[in-house]
């Protein structure tokens, strides 16, 4: 992913000025792990990662090539996340009265 933004980066050769904004997200606790340590992998914030990512879904692009895959697999394997996008519609916000017994 960070090849292919610095890749198109220096084919436009600009910059582009952004305002950024805090956001109240709350995503699954193993998922973050899993985002905060590819965003150290590449050495880029997790504000950096998300932005890239969800620009690269609007556009119906790959946001990632082979070999990070390859460490992301490894990355869920190490902090737990055990399942895939086809779950993202049957998460339900664990509480103190749901928690499983």
């Amino acid at each position: 992913m960070m090849g292919q933004i610095e890749e198109n980066a220096s084919q436009h050769g600009r910059t582009i000025p952004v305002e950024r904004v805090q956001i109240g997200a709350r995503m699954e606790k193993n998922l973050v792990k899993v985002l905060k340590a590819l965003a150290e992998y590449f050495d880029v914030s997790l504000g950096d990662l998300l932005e890239g990512i969800v620009l690269h879904a609007f556009e119906q692009k790959h946001p990632f090539g082979e070999e990070t895959l390859k460490r992301i697999a490894q990355l869920k394997e190490v902090y737990g996340m055990d399942y895939d996008a086809s779950v993202s519609h049957r998460f339900i916000e664990q509480t103190a009265h749901n928690e499983p017994s």
